[in-house]
């Protein structure tokens, strides 16, 4: 089984001088729990080469097994340092696509053509794609065949505007993923703050915020199978 992650190559939190990119939860634990499974993971971006760690995800309480595992992991540091070029990544290479989260996403993937076109090519070929956290921001532009929004009708989760609101960020992000979703008639719903939460509609998996990136991880694996 082979899997293609997407992650952003933004690094700027808005105005604001302070730095942003992926989250490394996001990233770790779905790529360990695919990877010991045997899965075969590329890891693109739209610029290619070293993909932005956001510094919130690095610091001593953001800390799980699987970001101390990444932090020792010599071949996946070198796959972080060297991603793929998303335009040159062929859809049919793949069995699935996986989205991590940060706020990079709300930036780049919004509205990456490559990644755009990516996803449109994943969902009419009703390969599994996966987003958590931020990442169903990648999700914004994204059209079904006949037009309309992707989200469209589906169960679908994300950040919350709650979880926004607790991080101070309501005001520096140009949109709410919360709000986004809505807006696009998706179905949205969410748990409580921070608290684990995936859907699963069809081919499509949200997860909530970082504590959901194992289990949409886990509904991916399960929906290769």
């Amino acid at each position: 089984m082979k899997v293609l992650f997407v992650l952003t190559s933004h690094d700027e939190l808005g105005n604001t001088g302070n730095k942003t990119g992926f989250w490394i939860e996001e990233f770790a634990n779905p790529y360990y729990k695919l990877l010991d499974k045997g899965v075969e993971i590329t890891v693109a971006t739209p610029k290619g080469g070293k993909a932005p760690i956001d510094p919130n995800s690095d610091t001593e309480d953001t800390q799980t097994k699987d970001t101390k595992r990444f932090k020792k992991d010599e071949a996946a540091q070198m796959v972080i340092n060297n991603t793929k070029v998303l335009s040159k990544m062929d859809p049919v290479d793949f069995d699935a696509v996986f989205y991590p989260g940060g706020h990079g996403p709300l930036w780049d993937l919004s509205k990456d053509k490559d990644s755009i076109e990516l996803i449109e090519t994943f969902n009419n070929a009703k390969k599994p794609i996966g987003f958590v956290c931020h990442a169903p921001a990648a999700l914004k532009n994204v059209k079904t065949q006949n037009g309309d929004p992707l989200v469209k009708g589906k169960k679908v989760t994300g950040f919350t505007n709650s979880e926004e609101k607790a991080v101070q960020l309501t005001e520096v992000v140009p949109f709410l993923v919360e709000d986004m979703l809505k807006e696009n008639g998706g179905i949205y719903s969410k748990a409580g703050d921070w608290e684990e939460y995936a859907l699963v509609d069809g081919n499509l998996i949200t997860g909530q915020n970082p504590a959901s990136s194992g289990l949409v991880a886990q509904k991916l694996y399960e929906m290769l199978n």
